[in-house]
């Protein structure tokens, strides 16, 4: 069901982990008449509007999709505008963020993206890597069942080397070797731009969030949307299947 944001009650009980689906940039450009890449590049001035508001609200964790294993098939051009944001938003926010005290980390494979954007995104990890306040997730090329598969052949080749018993294997071995591992689950999922699927995102981590979805696109999500999420979660009655 999407929820609409109207009224924002106070917020009583606060996540400790928020994941979110950035979805609609495209949708928005072109309901605005506006190219693409207006609806990327504004996507990327949300996304630092929203960054800022979680660590404001004490929120420990927030892992946001940036880019999917699956966004290689868009045309060339989009996916080249996507890296070149992506270069630019790590250099020009790595201050900010240090100030606030969020450290950043990338989550997903590093070796398919373009140099440039690589290196941007190691200076934007090493320049915040002190922070002691909000861990920020970026998950660029990313995919929930390439990183399970990778978890599950780490766990093979630790029980062939002998480093590993098989009836050991549980939930905490797994969960060790993804990509979040240290990190508490999503509390929270948030989707913007309408769309009710997880698409490929935290698919192991995100068995018991709790799901948020609004037609609202991501260039135009704001803190007051981003409260009234937080203010959703917080009437929410979590059982964990008890």
């Amino acid at each position: 069901m999407i929820e609409r944001v109207e009224a924002v009650p106070a917020v009583t009980t606060t996540p400790r982990h928020v994941a979110i689906i950035m979805d609609g940039n495209r949708r928005w450009a072109a309901a605005n008449g506006l190219p693409q890449i207006e609806g990327h590049r504004r996507g990327m001035l949300t996304l630092r509007r929203i960054v800022i508001a979680a660590a404001k609200s004490g929120i420990e964790v927030l892992t946001v999709y940036a880019f999917s294993e699956e966004n290689w098939g868009r045309a060339a051009a989009e996916v080249s505008t996507l890296m070149d944001l992506g270069a630019t938003f790590a250099r020009r926010e790595a201050e900010a963020f240090a100030r606030e005290g969020v450290r950043v980390r990338l989550i997903g494979r590093r070796d398919r993206l373009p140099i440039a954007l690589r290196e941007a995104l190691a200076m934007l990890e090493a320049r915040t890597a002190g922070g002691t306040g909000m861990t920020l997730n970026l998950a660029v090329d990313y995919g929930a069942r390439s990183e399970l598969c990778s978890a599950i052949r780490t766990l093979a080749e630790d029980v062939a080397a002998g480093r590993l018993d098989p009836d050991a294997i549980d939930e905490d071995a797994i969960a060790g070797r993804l990509s979040t591992a240290g990190l508490p689950d999503p509390d929270l999922l948030i989707r913007t731009g309408g769309d009710l699927r997880l698409s490929n995102f935290l698919l192991y981590q995100c068995a018991y969030t709790e799901l948020w979805s609004t037609a609202v696109p991501w260039p135009q999500f704001d803190a007051r949307a981003f409260s009234g999420a937080l203010a959703a979660y917080a009437q929410r009655q979590r059982r964990f299947g008890k």
